[in-house]
């Protein structure tokens, strides 16, 4: 197609146009620790092909054609769960996404076909629209493969494929991962993640390649051209390419204590030379678009700093694409709302990513467009920005020939390929002869994790956080079980699943597969790196006393201490997340009938392993650097090294942190405490249930739920109120992550009044949401965090994330009270009760 932008526009214009059109819209004056230098920046370059003169030609010409209304359109993208193609008749958005909980008709299990017909519909009507009829950009976080849909390819998460340290897999991953958002009919993808995290209790570890930026910079060029492929000039991509998007710029791994969305409170050099170093090769390759980061820079939001997007990135680091901004991250900055939020627009920022609040937000934009608040010309550039990527990516006249096409999703050749990616990733700690098991043998795989493909693919996996999924979820994908029986088949051995360890016949040795369960931001962060469940370790111990040599693969997000469970294992495996070739783990584990091992092991540590789970901040390089495993560690059957016993003393006194489950299990959940109020005071009943209010007002027990005694049952023969209490927790992210407070609801009796939720200092009647409920029936709520008003509720310091009121006597039993993500079929509450 025709495309290239006239050597008049150039960068230095427009900062001139830009300095003459300041406002008091323009982001407050940036404090000088967050204030960057663009001279101490590396230059880099977006390609010409970006920037032709038929480009930027065919640019000029659209834009004379735009309205304003168009286009203030263009710089808003708005979540599928959110906006229908009928509403673009009547808002001229320029671009839509699916989030981590968002999916055709709320079905996070739709099929391909439901998914391009979701596409169509939405492109259908933005080209039925009146006037310039820009085409949508359709956005989507296809983060280790096309994760959101099911059968697709999905490949180790980000930190496995660090440890592989092989930029052509790379390349090779992302052309696989283009291909198979092209046939769901998507074209962008937020990726690559170029994060380097440095406090490994961040939730979002595992999207980072490693904890040194060497390993990001030799990956961000590869990725980018793998999904991009090499920019021409006035041509499009190809039809089996889709936009990258570099993220987060930046310094969203460098958050004190791994806070996520927190504040990277470091030196200028050292935001330039750790977590800046990615994006020089990505923005020389070409990569589209980047993503601003939720998080601050020395207390100051990265999405409202214009010295980093605008004078570092666009002008001193040459990036000619588009910056989008992250998950309503806008509103987050001071002055603004998730509805209105002129002073990003005016730092640099091109596209709000605004899923549920983007008719606010558009309402709010064109009115400040209209008052010059936004200037014409910042407005017109960022307009230019993303018109410039729209025809990079060929959406005015694209091929989209491959669209619908099912034998693409999760070919042969892409499980292959992901086969390959879980064999270089795996990194083994310790081997004391067990490994690779010898052909012939009786083999025991044991653990929960050993025949799961959603806990081996971890978070971002057919939803956000990862949860709730099931084998079926992944038809053609391999669990390292099945991976594993197959192997110790081919080689004349037996393999036998039991996943809590029991055995009829002794085996030669036991496979023990344990870690983390699946997990995404927010729920992600903890507190310390011990690992904490103890059956795995009960397990490997129980097989050591029995004279069984055992074999754990670890499945993490991270490294984490885990010196009694290595203490307790013949060999031990970091797995990582290792997705759905679970066949890829067997491939090296597991030796030929000629006794060879059919692949050695060639990961090394991308990140360092703790020595106490105290270690939460261990980089190679740092002044005290003392690891268990030091960055680069890796065994294999040609290097082999004994292990001597580990230390068992975890450094830290071993505690939880616990911001999401209130009730669980028939018990109130530490810290928090279950407290009974009516008009004479507070009764605080702790956590084991039983008990009533001052003047008996209300009374609390346990009865059965989905368990024996799992729920509690509370009688209010007066008006009362009972509430969950505790420290006040900062509940601002998980609100503005669309989590939700979910619980069970049962009445044992028919409500005869009002019964009030309460979360922080907010109430609603819920007894609307219980109507049609028979008395005795249990009925799951799911309630939006997103529209409780954060500053009713208090959302910054919650000491009472659920309470339940009645002023008329009423019996009624509740259970599982948490916040979960928003995977589908949450509601909003009507009506704000006194």
């Amino acid at each position: 197609m025709f495309l290239q932008r006239p050597a008049v526009i150039s960068a230095l214009a427009l900062t001139v146009a830009l300095v003459g059109c300041a406002t008091a819209a323009e982001p407050a004056a940036t404090p000088a620790q967050a204030r960057a230098t663009p001279a101490l920046w590396p230059q880099a370059a977006s390609p010409d092909a970006l920037t032709d003169a038929r480009t930027e030609a065919f640019i000029d010409a659209l834009i004379a054609r735009m309205t304003l209304e168009e286009k203030v359109g263009q710089i808003i993208q708005a979540d599928i769960a959110s906006i229908t193609p009928q509403d673009l008749a009547t808002y001229p958005i320029g671009s839509i996404l699916a989030g981590g909980n968002s999916s055709p008709g709320g079905n996070e299990r739709a099929p391909l076909a439901e998914w391009v017909a979701l596409s169509r519909a939405f492109r259908e009507a933005a080209e039925a629209r009146p006037g310039a009829a820009v085409p949508l950009m359709f956005g989507i976080d296809a983060v280790h493969g096309h994760n959101n849909i099911v059968g697709a390819t999905l490949f180790p998460h980000n930190i496995g494929l660090g440890a592989a340290r092989d930029p052509d897999l790379i390349r090779r991953i992302g052309e696989a991962t283009a291909l198979e958002v092209v046939a769901s009919g998507a074209d962008w993808t937020f990726g690559p993640t170029l994060a380097v995290p440095r406090n490994d209790r961040w939730g979002r570890t595992y999207e980072g390649y490693g904890e040194d930026p060497e390993i990001v910079k030799a990956y961000a060029g590869p990725m980018t051209l793998g999904l991009q492929g090499a920019l021409q000039a006035g041509r499009p991509l190809a039809a089996d390419r889709i936009a990258g998007s570099a993220k987060h710029f930046l310094a969203d791994g460098g958050t004190t204590d791994g806070v996520d969305q927190g504040d990277a409170v470091i030196s200028e050099a050292e935001l330039i030379g750790v977590h800046a170093q990615g994006y020089v090769p990505a923005i020389d390759e070409g990569v589209l678009t980047v993503m601003a980061s939720f998080s601050s820079w020395n207390g100051v939001k990265i999405t409202g700093n214009r010295s980093l997007l605008t004078d570092v990135l666009k002008n001193r680091m040459g990036f000619d694409g588009f910056v989008v901004g992250d998950w309503n991250a806008h509103g987050q900055i001071p002055g603004c709302s998730n509805e209105s939020c002129p002073q990003a627009i005016n730092a640099g920022l091109d596209m709000f990513m605004a899923p549920d609040s983007w008719r606010g937000l558009y309402d709010n934009t064109l009115a400040q467009a209209r008052a010059g608040e936004i200037p014409a010309a910042r407005l017109e550039d960022a307009v230019r920005r993303i018109l410039r990527v729209k025809a990079k990516l060929g959406v005015f006249d694209r091929d989209r020939s491959l669209e619908g096409r099912a034998e693409l999703l999760g070919s042969a050749d892409h499980r292959e390929l992901a086969r390959e990616a879980v064999r270089k990733s795996l990194v083994l700690l310790k081997n004391e002869g067990v490994l690779p098991i010898r052909p012939g043998a009786r083999v025991l795989v044991a653990g929960e994790a050993a025949d799961s493909i959603g806990q081996a693919s971890g978070g971002w996996t057919i939803t956000w956080q990862g949860t709730d999924t099931t084998n079926a979820d992944f038809p053609g994908g391999t669990s390292i079980w099945a991976g594993l029986r197959q192997a110790v088949s081919e080689a004349g051995g037996a393999a036998e699943l039991s996943a809590s360890g029991a055995f009829t016949q002794k085996p030669d040795v036991a496979i023990v597969v344990f870690g983390e369960t699946p997990y995404a931001e927010f729920q992600g962060d903890v507190q310390t790196l011990d690992f904490l469940p103890e059956g795995p370790l009960e397990m490997l111990r129980r097989f050591k006393a029995q004279g069984i040599p055992t074999v754990s693969v670890f499945l993490s997000g991270r490294p984490l201490w885990t010196n009694p469970e290595v203490n307790a294992s013949d060999a031990f495996v970091a797995a990582w997340l290792p997705g759905t070739e679970g066949a890829g783990v067997a491939d090296v584990l597991v030796a030929g009938r000629d006794g060879a091992s059919r692949h050695d092991f060639s990961g090394r540590l991308s990140f360092s392993w703790p020595r106490t789970a105290a270690q939460d901040v261990l980089n190679v390089g740092d002044p005290g650097y003392d690891p268990q495993f030091a960055y680069g560690y890796g065994l294999s059957y040609a290097r082999p090294a004994a292990v001597a016993a580990l230390g068992e003393d975890p450094g830290v006194e071993i505690t939880r942190s616990n911001l999401d489950r209130y009730f669980a299990d028939g018990r109130v959940q530490a810290p928090w405490s279950l407290l009974l109020r009516d008009g004479g005071g507070d009764t605080r009943v702790g956590q084991v249930l039983g008990g009533s209010s001052p003047r008996g007002a209300v009374s609390v027990r346990s009865t059965d739920g989905t368990a024996q005694e799992s729920a509690m049952a509370l009688t209010f023969s007066a008006a009362g109120e009972a509430a969950i209490f505790g420290p006040a927790v900062d509940l601002s992210r998980q609100r503005n992550g669309d989590m939700v407070l979910a619980l069970s609801v049962r009445l044992d009796e028919a409500a005869r009044g009002p019964i009030v939720l309460g979360f922080g200092a907010e109430r609603h009647d819920i007894a609307p949401l219980l109507a049609d409920a028979a008395v005795g029936q249990w009925r799951h709520l799911r309630l939006r965090l997103a529209c409780f008003d954060g500053e009713a509720a208090g959302v910054s310091a919650v000491e009472t994330p659920f309470s339940l009121r009645s002023s008329a006597p009423l019996r009624v039993s509740v259970a599982d009270i948490a916040l979960v993500s928003n995977d589908s079929g949450a509601v909003c509450l009507e009506g704000r009760t006194p």
